[in-house]
């Protein structure tokens, strides 16, 4: 219930962030929903309409290829955010556009980084990048950044260069909050130290579908002897591994470290 509170309320930070500040000064948003705001300032068609049509398809195709839970998250936000798209008036609060693209980045990067705590996600590009990677080590951040680069290329031609660059300074705004509250990376490396490393393996492997390796280790000072255990995961099982690791051992040290490049079999279905 915490998890569907917390997406809820996000989603409809997201959908406050655009129709107060973002659409009013036709600065966009990244990804699918960037085309789905373009796409509602043309035509009479409200955003959270093409926003939703926009995202279906991706989500039916997301829910049989990636994990279950997290595509369940997935709809369940997108579904939130385009229903109070349609519930929140267009309504510009600031009428600086550089003020509108900081504060509704912010505001949309907060929402987007609490989804993401959530083990959900906002859908669109992210489904999309998630699905390319599974089966190839290919560049996220590259893929994220030439998609993203095509809205916001499109919407200098189709608006002004000044909307675009005001796009470009929300989306940056965006991404560095959404770095500081979660991470952009799509694997994660976690090294868990913990007195009890035999019962923290056994929770994490009934929990997960993901491979546990575990070493002997010894502080340094205490000359105390602990558990090592390491394991990679997607970004969308941070949020979860971290309650399951505090279940069992609240004291546990947990470092996370972004993973570059994964040799071998990983199990991309987050």
């Amino acid at each position: 219930m915490i998890n569907f509170v917390n997406i809820f309320l996000s989603s409809v930070l997201i959908a406050f962030a655009w129709n107060m500040f973002l659409l009013p000064h036709k600065i966009l948003s990244s990804g699918v929903a960037g085309i789905a705001m373009m796409l509602a300032l043309i035509t009479p068609i409200n955003t959270g309409i093409i926003n939703y049509a926009l995202n279906l398809p991706l989500m039916v195709l997301g829910f049989c290829k990636l994990g279950k839970r997290f595509m369940f998250y997935t709809i369940f936000s997108v579904t939130v955010t385009s229903i109070a798209l349609l519930l929140i008036p267009i309504k510009a609060i600031s009428s600086d556009p550089i003020l509108s693209s900081v504060f509704g980045g912010v505001l949309a990067g907060i929402g987007t980084g609490m989804i993401f705590r959530s083990s959900g996600s906002t859908g669109g590009f992210d489904i999309i990048i998630f699905m390319l990677t599974r089966k190839k080590e290919l560049p996220a951040g590259m893929l994220m950044f030439a998609l993203n680069a095509i809205v916001i290329f499109v919407a200098g031609f189709v608006f002004d260069w000044d909307s675009a660059l005001y796009t470009m300074l929300s989306i940056f705004v965006s991404g560095k909050v959404i770095d500081a509250i979660h991470t952009k990376h799509l694997k994660l490396t976690l090294m868990i130290i913990t007195d009890n490393g035999e019962k923290v393996r056994e929770h994490l492997i009934s929990k997960l579908v993901r491979g546990i390796t575990i070493m002997d280790g010894e502080g340094a000072y205490t000359r105390e002897r602990r558990k090592v255990l390491f394991m990679i995961i997607s970004r969308y099982e941070l949020a979860g591994v971290k309650r399951l690791i505090k279940e069992i051992d609240p004291k546990a040290f947990v470092n996370v470290m972004e993973t570059v490049e994964v040799m071998g079999y990983f199990r991309r279905d987050g």
